[in-house]
C-alpha cells in the first residue's frame, strides 16, 4: 500500500518522458491526464508502457454506456495500466467500462488494467456539489459513489485523502484508493486548486493504496528529491 504515482501535469512528450526517466527507481508509476494525452495522443502513453512504466490514464471517461465501453476499449489497447471513468455517470456505465476492459484484455492476450472510478473530484467542496443539486453530505456522497463503483465490479476509486478511511471501511482491504490532493509536509503547502487535502504520511495511514502527487514533484528545482522525500514520508505512514 502507499505506492507514489507521479502526475505529468506538463507541456509536452519530451519534458514527460524526461522526467519519467528522471524519476525512474523512486516513482511507481506514472499519470497521464487529459492535457497531455491531447498533446501527444496514445502513442506516449505506448512508449512508456513498452519502457516497462506504469501509466495511469487518467481521462475520467463519462458518456453513455456503449460510448464508454469503446473509449475504455482503446485505452485498453495503449497499454495503460490503469483507467478510469466518473462514477457519476451511474452503475450500467462502469459496469460497461469493466466488461470492455476484460474483453479487450483477452482479446490482445494482455493483461487486464485495474478500472476506477472518480467519486468527487478534490477540488469540490459542499458548497459547489450542492450547487449541482446534490444535497447529502459531500462525506456520504463520496462513500455511496464508492459502493456502487465496487458494486459494478470496479477495482477501486478516486478519491480525496479526507474520503479514505471511511471508503477503506465500506468497501474492504482489497478495493484500491488512488488519492491525489496530497499537499502538507514533503508534498508542499500549496493547495492550488485543491480544496481536500492531507500529507503523504497520513494519506496512507488512512488506507490509500496509491497516492498522485504533481506540482509539488514536477515543479521542483530536484524532482528526484523531492519524489524521494515523499516516498520516505509515506514509508513513515506505512
Amino acid at each position: 500500500m502507499g505506492q507514489l504515482l507521479v502526475a505529468l501535469d506538463v507541456e509536452s512528450g519530451h519534458r514527460a518522458l524526461e522526467l519519467a526517466s528522471t524519476l525512474h527507481g523512486v516513482v511507481d508509476g506514472v499519470k497521464i491526464g487529459s492535457r497531455l494525452f491531447t498533446l501527444e495522443g496514445p502513442a506516449l502513453v505506448r512508449r512508456l508502457t513498452d519502457e516497462g512504466t506504469r501509466v495511469f490514464l487518467d481521462l475520467k471517461f463519462h458518456d453513455i454506456p456503449n460510448t464508454v465501453a469503446q473509449a475504455v476499449g482503446a485505452a485498453v489497447a495503449t497499454g495503460a495500466w490503469m483507467v478510469n471513468v466518473h462514477a457519476s455517470g451511474g452503475i450500467p456505465m462502469m459496469q460497461a467500462a469493466a466488461r470492455a476492459a476484460a474483453e479487450t484484455s483477452a482479446r490482445l492476450g494482455q493483461s487486464r488494467p485495474l478500472v476506477i472510478a472518480v467519486t468527487v473530484l478534490t477540488s469540490m467542496d459542499e458548497n459547489t456539489l450542492r450547487a449541482g443539486g446534490v444535497e447529502r453530505p459531500l462525506f456520504d456522497h463520496v462513500v455511496a459513489l464508492a459502493r456502487m463503483a465496487q458494486q459494478a465490479g470496479l477495482d477501486g476509486v478516486v478519491a480525496s485523502p479526507q474520503e479514505t478511511a471511511a471508503i477503506r471501511s465500506a468497501c474492504g482491504p482489497d478495493f484500491a484508493i488512488v488519492t491525489p490532493g496530497i499537499r502538507g509536509a514533503s508534498a508542499g503547502s500549496e493547495k492550488n486548486d485543491q480544496a481536500r487535502t492531507m500529507g503523504p504520511a497520513e494519506a496512507v495511514k488512512a488506507g490509500a493504496s496509491y497516492l498522485v502527487v504533481g506540482r509539488p514533484i514536477i515543479a521542483a528545482s530536484d524532482p528526484r528529491g523531492a519524489a524521494e522525500r515523499i516516498a520516505d514520508e509515506m514509508k513513515a505512514g506505512v
